[in-house]
């Protein structure tokens, strides 16, 4: 096994929008990051990325970039950012920056460039293309509803954005535009950073044509992702990348990769190949959508769930490494979602961070997701601030005439605010995260699920996330060990053994409110048995039969 300092360690996500204000603006910030970075040691993290800080105009909040090289205003200066980078260092925590290069924002001086005439010089960093018959040049839905398409007066062409018309896609295919993101890298990797997590990286290269997109939708738009998704020059932009900046310094690098399978995401992360260390897939992700996508409620079952991990666990073994995560800044409360967000809070919050922290791969923790924080749900479309929400809102129950009950429905499961409502630090006015008015609404229940009294409470979720990462930093067969799926066909109970250098560890699951049994196979054997971390006390000997609790965890070492 290929020791590597990122696959021990574990990250935390911040989303500094929502996790401390500094300043009494309503916005969290950067020295609102240095005030709580005692915080993050406490909890033992090794590695922060950070969201975009960089300068925007807010469109997609801070995914659409204006200027690389920028602080944005409202999180403070580059000098706040040296602060925080070096408070971190201090304390043995590296630091890893959100890579955005599939497009910038509108505002970015090159496509400012751009727009003004079709022989300017940066006319080329961006996809134009002129329409047909006064129709966009293809029929691809951007992912924030509508063609992906905008038509711009100037130059009488059209420009692509498969996200906001305010986040111009760049053209990869030009050596002048990567040679200029190449350089950006390379300015923050000397400034002291420790890696990248990159933006949708897997959207870069689009196939030669651009096609219409086959399966077209109501609205008469088609994905399109069949000719932008791991498309046919991605692989050589990314070993081009690695070989000019990546290769040059010990860091880490993450992926964002819609739509990749195990056999695709080996590509990426294979050592042999020198792209990427690790992706984030979306397979889990998408475990409840439907086949109208992410707004199509679905439900799941347990064994759907294994069969998604196993297969990563297993695909990627001694070939490539997972990241493992339940949500982050896009995606809904994991307690809210895989767990029990009202009764079993407390005990399926731990449930789950167990998963989480004893498979093979690199965990990411959420702000909040150390304290159990849930969805939200805000009685009017208009207390909600995402692009992606209000656009689609807008096309279904505005345009569209679509049941308003059920649209909401499917926006308190998935809605991406659900993971942006501002960090829960204590039981006063706005949580203790502003002294101002918050940029958006607080999730109400923060006076119960909070930091401080988590801090408080010795059998708190914060500190079952303390334990188990030291567990993982004491015991490397939680980093290294291969993964052997047990009970395969079990729809209550997720139950797995870890192997490394003689070591072993069992971990069981109960994945719902009931009480069930556990049995173990009569061909695993050992002399020993020691319980390393559990959700509820547990005072009984033996393991061959458990009467499980509801949402119960047990993670034993067996010699």
């Amino acid at each position: 096994m290929n020791k590597k300092w990122w696959k021990e360690a574990v990250v935390y996500q911040i989303y500094p929008r929502s996790f401390n204000d500094s300043n009494g603006d309503g916005i969290g910030d950067l020295r609102g990051v240095i005030e709580k970075v005692d915080y993050l040691d406490k909890l033992g993290i090794d590695v922060v990325w950070l969201n975009p800080v960089y300068e925007s105009p807010n469109d997609d909040n801070g995914y659409d970039i204006s200027d690389y090289q920028a602080i944005m205003d409202e999180f403070g200066t580059m000098m706040d950012w040296e602060e925080l980078l070096e408070a971190l260092h201090d304390r043995g925590i590296k630091l890893i920056m959100d890579l955005v290069v599939n497009h910038t924002s509108d505002e970015h001086k090159w496509f400012v460039e751009s727009r003004k005439s079709k022989d300017n010089l940066y006319r080329d960093y961006y996809i134009w293309r002129p329409g047909e018959d006064g129709a966009p040049p293809n029929n691809w839905r951007s992912h924030f509803s509508g063609s992906a398409w905008d038509y711009d007066e100037q130059t009488d062409e059209y420009y692509l954005h498969l996200f906001s018309s305010k986040q111009p896609d760049l053209n990869w295919k030009n050596p002048n535009l990567r040679q200029e993101i190449y350089k950006m890298m390379t300015w923050w990797l000397e400034k002291g950073i420790d890696g990248f997590r990159m933006d949708v990286i897997n959207m870069i290269s689009k196939v030669e044509g651009l096609p219409d997109g086959e399966e077209v939708g109501e609205d008469g738009y088609a994905s399109g992702g069949e000719y932008f998704l791991n498309g046919p020059k991605v692989h050589d932009y990314l070993q081009e990348m690695n070989q000019e900046v990546l290769s040059k310094y010990d860091i880490m690098t993450v992926g964002e990769t819609p739509g990749v399978t195990p056999k695709q995401g080996i590509k990426y992360v294979a050592k042999e190949r020198k792209e990427l260390d690790m992706v984030f897939q979306f397979e889990l992700m998408d475990i409840d959508s439907g086949e109208g996508g992410k707004w199509d409620l679905a439900d799941w079952k347990l064994t759907e769930l294994k069969n998604i991990i196993s297969k990563w666990q297993i695909g990627l073994e001694n070939q490539g490494w997972n990241s493992l995560y339940l949500n982050n800044h896009d995606q809904p409360r994991p307690v809210s979602r895989f767990g029990d967000d009202d009764k079993y809070r407390v005990e399926s919050a731990k449930m789950l961070a167990t998963m989480n922290h004893t498979l093979q791969g690199t965990p990411y923790i959420y702000q909040g997701e150390e304290i159990g924080m849930t969805n939200v749900e805000f009685d009017s479309i208009t207390d909600y601030e995402d692009i992606e929400t209000l656009n689609m809102y807008q096309e279904r129950v505005v345009e569209g005439n679509k049941d308003r009950e059920e649209v909401m429905e499917a926006i308190y499961a998935k809605g991406r605010d659900n993971a942006r409502t501002p960090m829960h630090w204590d039981n006063s006015e706005n949580a203790g995260f502003t002294d101002g008015k918050p940029w958006i609404k607080l999730n109400p229940n923060y006076k119960e699920i909070n930091v401080e009294n988590a801090l408080d409470n010795p059998d708190s979720i914060f500190y079952y996330y303390q334990k188990l990462i030291k567990l993982r930093k004491e015991n490397p067969v939680f980093v290294y060990g291969n993964y052997q799926l047990l009970l395969e066909d079990d729809e209550n109970i997720y139950a797995y053994l870890r192997n490394y250098n003689g070591q072993r560890l069992l971990v069981i699951l109960n994945f719902f409110a009931k009480e069930v049994k556990f049995e173990l196979s009569d061909n695993i054997n050992f002399a020993s048995k020691e319980l390393l971390i559990s959700n509820y006390e547990v005072n009984e000997e033996q393991i061959s039969e458990i009467d499980l609790r509801p949402y119960e965890a047990r993670v034993y070492k067996l010699s």
